[in-house]
């Protein structure tokens, strides 16, 4: 049994687990089924699942999560397979590991510190990588005690802080503080700076990608504006905000944003350090909500995505949901329930490109609905605009005459508000030729 193997902070390297956890009573299904995601998760870290376990219960046992007899279960279970750790389907808290480790004696990992050395493993930028340092800081402190309660007081005599000596838990503990102080104001400075770019930009009709993690979002992005972002079969391949134009039909260009991916019970502390990314999708017009319509959880993974947005404040904001991988639905009617859900949810194939002009068609008739058309002369004096009005509005006619480019267009009030500004001017009946 490799009970004294440590598990590597960064990745599982191959290592052997034991995936457990709770069920609702009266669930059926299996604990393969049960635990699908926290496989997917295991296998995204390296990990080698080697076998689960669920307990029916209505609640964790608040000491070791499991009951006793349970636990005896898991400590066997572990045994024979030779597995060298156990990982937990729940956020665990400090005592509930240490009980779980005590009755296995082997590592335990739970759920969120799986989540977060997923989030170590793929952050690139220097943002990223603060926004995951920060949210395993928050998740290391209340855990420190735990980590040094076999040490003793390390020292002390007269004089010293805390009579006796100062504890390696307070010295650990302040120098948490400080980082995690130190990185949150990086990130306030990185979220104003990202402010501004979003602020600099009004003119343009912005859409962000959002759903659940691997439903698609990175290989929509490159399907649309050959983004040339990461795509992999993999949970969380990509962890940063990418923005690139988009040029629709006709010559308009919008922005489309790549956010990072939802989780059922994503860390609060990942939610909160990753709010100046995911706060992208509080600045778009519109969200594309992308969700893995071929998953048997796929009902549950709209709800997640819906409790993640209502956390940042985006509930209301207009969306479209996209139902992908329909090259993997045998039969379209295993979509009605998600339909049921919402019922202008648009099927697609990102991989085959079915369903993709369903998708264009139910954007272009939300532009025209929250935009305004207006019908513009263009005097030859500002004829510069013209370039910009073909690239940021949707242009439904346009002919020339002799005071300058008449222009049906449709665009936002930002967009008309500042062309008027700059030399255009609502068309009058006069400037229409006699024979329109």
């Amino acid at each position: 049994m490799k009970s004294n193997q440590a598990i590597d902070t960064h990745k599982g390297h191959g290592t052997e687990a034991i995936l457990f956890g709770l069920m609702p009573m009266g669930d059926h299904r299996t604990a393969p089924e049960a635990l699908h995601e926290l496989q997917l998760l295991a296998e995204t870290a390296d990990f080698v699942p080697a076998g689960c376990m669920v307990q029916h219960r209505r609640h964790a046992d608040p000491h070791s999560y499991f009951g006793s007899g349970k636990l005896e279960e898991l400590a066997e279970v572990v045994k024979l397979a030779h597995s060298a750790a156990v990982i937990c389907d729940d956020s665990l808290t400090p005592n509930q590991g240490k009980a779980i480790e005590a009755a296995v004696g082997v590592p335990c990992m739970d759920r969120s510190e799986l989540i977060l050395q997923i989030f170590g493993m793929h952050a690139r930028t220097p943002q990223a990588k603060l926004q995951v340092e920060l949210a395993a800081l928050q998740y290391e402190m209340p855990r420190l005690r735990r980590r040094w309660s076999h040490l003793e007081r390390q020292r002390g005599g007269i004089g010293v802080r805390g009579g006796a000596g100062e504890k390696q838990i307070d010295v650990d503990r302040n120098l948490l503080k400080t980082r995690i102080t130190a990185i949150q104001k990086d990130l306030e400075r990185i979220e104003e700076h990202k402010m501004r770019e979003v602020q600099g930009r009004p003119d343009l009709f912005t859409i962000a990608l959002v759903g659940y993690t691997n439903a698609g979002k990175s290989s929509l992005m490159n399907k649309l504006t050959d983004a040339g972002v990461l795509a992999e079969n993999r949970l969380f391949s990509t962890l940063d905000t990418r923005t690139r134009p988009w040029r629709l039909a006709g010559g308009r260009t919008v922005l489309l944003t790549d956010t990072v991916g939802f989780l059922r019970k994503l860390p609060h502390q990942l939610v909160a350090s990753f709010h100046a990314t995911l706060a992208e999708a509080l600045h778009a017009d519109l969200l594309l909500v992308l969700v893995d319509g071929s998953s048997a959880e796929a009902a549950d993974q709209m709800r997640t995505v819906d409790e993640v947005l209502e956390t940042l404040g985006s509930q209301n904001l207009p969306r479209i949901t996209l139902l992908n991988k329909l090259d993997l639905v045998a039969d379209r009617a295993a979509l009605a329930p998600l339909w049921q859900i919402d019922p202008r949810a648009v099927p697609l194939s990102v991989l085959t490109g079915d369903g993709m002009p369903d998708l264009m068609a139910a954007i272009q008739s939300h532009l025209a609905t929250v935009e305004q058309r207006v019908e513009l002369l263009l005097p030859h004096s500002a004829g510069a605009l013209h370039g910009e009005i073909r690239g940021k509005a949707t242009v439904l006619s346009e002919f020339y005459t002799e005071a300058g480019c008449l222009m049906t267009i449709q665009a936002s009030p930002a967009l008309l508000g500042r062309l008027m500004a700059e030399g255009a001017r609502l068309a009058q009946p006069e400037d229409r030729p006699a024979s329109s």
